[in-house]
């Protein structure tokens, strides 16, 4: 009897059960010491195949090979890896265009995530930037950013979501009114101070100059 779980060609072995015994000499070296055969229904026609420490490599179709000295079948069947990764931490990164740089960060999502920013009432809020990235691991990483001012909202939520699970992790920031920039009124008068002496004083020296030509 012959049970051969393989990838894209018939050599690229999974895992191999042979004349009694699993031949892992013929594995692939990434599957060597990660995959087990279940064969308390083998006498039924029923193999499965657990493959442990999932990586996102493992994502996609494999076969199955069964053979006997009467009979052999083939199936295909198709593994999608998902998992869910961290809490979004969000930062705050300073001043920005008028207003408060906010950035969430994520790690550790398969597939790619969608990520986005919402109000208190779930609406979603357009985003400064957005990078979706893939990581060392073959995972993914995301961030977003967005800008907050005193007339928006101080209060929003990062949700990054796993299309594939359809499950999501969500954190919230609340920015409070004394930290965005704003101009004192003080600071406007001195504005408006300082643009009349630009154009008194080139008007004063100019009269002064024109009384002493008349002289």
């Amino acid at each position: 009897m012959e049970v051969r779980w393989f990838r894209f060609k018939f050599s690229a072995v999974v895992h191999l059960y042979r004349d009694g015994q699993d031949q892992y000499s013929a594995q692939m070296p990434e599957y060597q010491g990660r995959t087990e055969l279940l064969r308390d229904d083998i006498t039924n026609g029923r193999v499965s195949l657990r493959i442990r420490d999932v990586q996102p490599s493992d994502n996609g179709q494999y076969k199955c090979f069964f053979k006997s000295s009467v009979s052999y079948e083939e199936a295909l069947l198709e593994l999608q890896v998902a998992d869910l990764g961290s809490a979004p931490a969000i930062s705050v990164e300073g001043h920005h265009d008028g207003g408060i740089l906010v950035v969430c960060r994520s790690s550790g999502w398969y597939p790619q995530p969608k990520a986005q920013w919402r109000d208190l009432q779930g609406q979603l809020l357009p985003s400064a930037s957005e990078n979706i990235s893939p990581e060392a691991n073959g995972l993914f990483q995301a961030e977003i950013a967005i800008v907050l001012t005193e007339e928006s909202n101080q209060k929003v939520s990062c949700c990054v979501r796993n299309p594939r699970l359809n499950q999501e992790r969500e954190s919230a920031i609340s920015i409070a009114e004394l930290f965005f920039p704003k101009v004192s009124p003080w600071m406007v008068a001195l504005g408006v101070n300082l643009c009349l002496l630009a154009v008194l004083i080139p008007l004063a020296s100019y009269c002064v100059w024109r009384q002493h030509r008349a002289k």
